[in-house]
């Protein structure tokens, strides 16, 4: 069994030579490969990555990304250049212990499992990191028919299978959860110990969470489409019923003026749901624009020690 690790890179140069250090310390006995992909990095993570790469040819595989693409686009660019029956996607700042790649493929293996994601007891991250990833679990749950016991976690494990359907996406903005839920129900978990970071701060902004919920509300569901329509039945209906208990108390009561205030907190309320209902449609629209316009998933600057080319790709 040929197992990758696979590490996307963003500021990580003080971390990731010693991460991959351990790794092949434990897992060197199997046949390994790491692939490192360095997603727009602004610090010498270039410089570390391709040192790593030819202190390790025969395991590194680096791929040096144009710009900052995000998280998942980085994984997917990493996906092509894998060539294990496993691959285990983990963060590079040790928040995922190496020690627990094993568990993972252990499960997987033994489950039969097309993917495996761990859980932890007690999540090392900022208030507003836990409560990013709560939002997104309760969404996910009911856009994507999740289960509702399972945490998407980054740390996971999946099997060739699944990566070779993963990979037939050609989107510009993907969402690897979302693709691998479409794809099967063979889904396994693991507990697992979560670590603090061993350098920096998360990479995660407030705009970075915000277009990755998106990319998981608008790109993998029809489901707001449909809230839209239901939305508009109800305020149809109300209104409605809102004119006709208007035209019982002017004629019950003929003396009682027409308020202009009532009107304009009706109106305000209907233009804002139109307008919102529009915004939805249009970042629907223009999400397809883009996808015609074949905006890159990624585009790869430079990749060394290919073992095996990848099937597509979007490269410079």
């Amino acid at each position: 069994m040929t197992l990758t690790i696979l590490i996307p890179v963003y500021n990580g140069s003080k971390t990731i030579e010693r991460l991959v250090a351990r790794l092949i310390e434990l897992l060197n006995s199997q046949a390994l490969q790491i692939v490192l992909v360095n997603d727009g990095s602004q610090d010498d993570s270039h410089q570390v990555c391709l040192a790593i790469a030819e202190r390790h040819p025969s395991i590194v595989t680096y791929v040096d990304l144009a710009r900052n693409f995000g998280e998942h686009n980085a994984v997917m660019a990493g996906l092509n250049y894998m060539v294990g029956d496993y691959v285990v996607i983990m963060d590079d700042d040790f928040q995922n212990p190496p020690e627990d790649v094993k568990a993972l493929i252990d499960t997987a293996k033994t489950g039969q499992f097309d993917i495996v994601y761990t859980y932890y007891a007690r999540k090392e991250h900022s208030w507003f990191r836990n409560f990013g990833s709560r939002f997104n679990d309760l969404v996910a749950t009911f856009m994507l028919e999740k289960p509702r016991d399972l945490y998407l976690s980054s740390f996971k494990c999946m099997n060739r299978f699944l990566v070779n359907e993963i990979i037939k996406y050609r989107g510009p903005y993907p969402y690897i959860d979302g693709l691998a839920l479409r794809c099967t129900r063979r889904i396994g978990k693991v507990q697992v110990h979560h670590a603090r970071r061993a350098e920096g701060r998360s990479g995660y902004t407030v705009r970075k969470l915000v277009r990755l919920w998106l990319n998981m509300f608008v790109n993998f569901s029809v489901i707001p489409l449909r809230v839209s329509s239901l939305l508009g039945l109800i305020f149809s209906a109300l209104g409605g019923v809102m004119s006709l208990l208007v035209v019982v108390e002017k004629l019950s009561h003929p003396e009682i003026p027409i308020g202009w205030p009532s009107l304009v907190v009706i109106a305000t309320t209907f233009s804002g749901l139109q307008l919102l209902m529009l915004g939805l449609i249009g970042e629907y629209l223009g999400r397809l624009f883009l996808s015609y316009n074949q905006t890159p998933q990624f585009v790869v600057r430079d990749a060394h020690n290919v073992v095996e080319r990848p099937s597509r790709g979007e490269h410079a």
